[in-house]
């Protein structure tokens, strides 16, 4: 069974830092590119970047280009999205997605997902 779970949301100051987490089972995370996405209340989800197995990252956005990053562990059991200086339009439930192969997808073609960790970006 494939299961993402994400962790790491919270409340941010504008500014600040977070680092988010992608844990996968039931499944090699490490044989699959990883995209991040976020979804704000009464709005369409947004891709936001892709992690590749080869851990090169394709961006979405030009607005988080800069500010967020994407990694993988050593053991590559678990993607982070780190976020710099976050912004108050950042605020939304991120979302891991599964990509289907190893390379980012120039089109949004992901197929497993995480419920989500809601991050709220306020002073």
């Amino acid at each position: 069974q494939v299961q993402l779970v994400e962790s790491g949301g919270g409340l941010v100051q504008p500014g600040g830092s977070l680092c988010l987490s992608c844990a996968a089972s039931g499944f090699a995370l490490a044989s699959y590119a990883i995209g991040w996405f976020r979804q704000a209340p009464g709005k369409e989800r947004q891709a936001i970047l892709c992690l590749d197995t080869g851990d090169m990252t394709t961006f979405y956005r030009d607005s988080i280009k800069g500010r967020f990053t994407s990694s993988r562990d050593n053991a590559k059991t678990t993607v982070y999205l780190q976020m710099n200086s976050p912004k108050p339009d950042d605020t939304a439930v991120y979302y891991c997605a599964t990509a289907r192969g190893t390379w980012c997808p120039v089109i949004n073609d992901y197929e497993n997902w995480g419920q989500g960790t809601q991050v709220t970006v306020s002073s």
